[in-house]
């Protein structure tokens, strides 16, 4: 049964303790990630040991560098980072469902040199990021920031592993021994022509492409789940992060842990932040399920119809062929 038919209230809290530290049951923690993945597909993460105030620091940049004037963000706009699709996009140029959203944002990802292997065979998504030069700390905090969420994704997936009755190290051997890692900062601007007869979504209805994705959010609030009774909040808690599993994890898991559908509305009347890190398979990696047991195929439930389980390829194919209809313009100058 899918996890967006399956009927939940709200999303779990799990505390992660024992899974980062040195001490805590790491067995007790796989279990209830296990149940939350099966029943939600979402869970929220407390005790995962990533500095406070480096997660301060990360909001209050970003807010710095969205109160700039649209010119000036403009100066690291996405269609400088070339293959590496990286950079500031303004409101209204990503598209989900062929509808634009309601944010604007900046693209990042693994910070890589010149010569390396992947950025020399010009492989897309893989490059040197843009930063501002405004504020100039940005650079240092979000690659601290990223190092840090690799750190979290590495002992998150320890216990998804454990939770499928497999060793801990599974996924760090594996398809996740060089992780795909990229970072959002999102910014969904509060709507002046909001009306009751009209819903300006900030992000549509969409489920995630990789393994795990990990979301910091603001205080604001707007995340909502579906569940099959409709769609639930999922609000922020201080000090924790927001989890969802991807396509690739339900692929692996033959529907067992399933991509659950989510959006954003921002209906606070102040502008939102959001920071989504996704921590996915090797660009180059192949996919395969993990497990014996294959589920019914929930294509048929899915917001996009698309079949998870008939994907066959690397996963650096499944996201291009997701990211190109997210920037379609993008897509074509760059590949």
């Amino acid at each position: 049964m899918s996890s967006a038919s399956n009927d939940f209230g709200s999303v779990p809290v799990i505390d992660v303790a024992g899974l980062v530290g040195a001490s805590g049951d790491p067995s007790e923690v796989a279990r209830a990630m296990g149940r939350a993945c099966r029943e939600v597909g979402f869970f929220s993460v407390v005790g995962h040991g990533v500095d406070p105030a480096l997660e301060a620091r990360l909001e209050g940049l970003s807010r710095l560098f969205f109160a700039l004037p649209v010119e000036e963000k403009m100066r690291i706009r996405m269609g400088l980072g070339g293959r590496a699709w990286r950079g500031y996009f303004p409101v209204g140029d990503e598209l989900t469902s062929g509808k634009p959203d309601l944010k604007e944002g900046i693209y990042f990802g693994a910070e890589l040199p010149e010569d390396h292997p992947l950025v020399r065979s010009s492989t897309p998504l893989h490059g040197r990021n843009l930063f501002p030069e405004t504020p100039s700390e940005l650079r240092e905090v979000v690659l601290a920031y990223m190092d840090a969420l690799t750190s979290l994704g590495h002992a998150l997936m320890k216990g998804v592993a454990l939770s499928l009755g497999l060793d801990g190290a599974y996924f760090a051997e594996g398809a996740m021994r060089d992780p795909m890692t990229l970072f959002r900062i999102f910014n969904y601007p509060a709507d002046p022509n909001a009306t009751a007869q009209e819903t300006r979504w900030g992000v549509g209805e969409h489920t995630d492409y990789g393994v795990l994705t990990i979301l910091k959010q603001d205080q604001v609030g707007g995340l909502q789940v579906k569940s099959r009774s409709g769609w639930v909040e999922a609000p922020p808690i201080p000090g924790s992060f927001v989890c969802n599993i991807g396509d690739m994890l339900d692929r692996m898991t033959a529907g067992l842990y399933r991509s659950t559908p989510h959006r954003v509305l921002n209906r606070a009347g102040v502008d939102r932040l959001s920071f989504p890190f996704f921590f996915d398979p090797g660009f180059l990696a192949e996919v395969h399920p993990i497990v014996s047991e294959a589920t019914e195929d929930d294509h048929h439930e899915r917001w996009d119809r698309a079949s998870v389980h008939e994907f066959r390829g690397t996963y650096g194919e499944y996201l291009l062929g997701k990211v190109g209809k997210v920037f379609p313009d993008l897509h074509r100058k760059a590949l």
